[in-house]
């Protein structure tokens, strides 16, 4: 069983120093009183926010940064970049005719991270 995620839950990514709080727009129309996600709320800077500094050399920022301080990993500010959907998403719980997101579905940023949550925002709604 997975919890369904909701707006106000807190991801971590595999190169950012910092957790971050998942964003959802009220669009997702549900009887909840916080909106539930869907695997199209992947969109940077309005649903995933920074996680605070970024440490992969993926990042242009953070190898420009390192080059300059002759190899000495040098973060910088994590500025997300998720060109794809959330997944897996729910195979039985469909959020404005998408799946859901499940506490389990991951997220990849351009810069190699992997976004997962921590906590999906709410434990109330159970799911096979």
């Amino acid at each position: 069983m997975g919890n369904i995620v909701c707006g106000g839950a807190t991801m971590k990514c595999s190169f950012g120093a910092a957790p971050s709080t998942l964003m959802v727009l009220p669009t997702n129309t549900t009887v909840t009183a916080t909106p539930l996600a869907n695997i199209m709320d992947h969109k940077p800077g309005v649903n995933i926010l920074p996680f605070g500094t970024c440490s992969s050399m993926a990042n242009p920022t953070v190898a420009a940064a390192t080059a300059a301080k002759f190899g000495t990993l040098t973060p910088m500010p994590c500025v997300p970049v998720t060109a794809a959907p959330w997944f897996p998403g729910s195979a039985t719980v469909l959020i404005a005719n998408m799946p859901a997101l499940n506490h389990t579905s991951k997220c990849v940023c351009n810069w190699g991270g992997m976004i997962e949550f921590v906590n999906p925002g709410q434990t109330t709604i159970q799911v096979p």
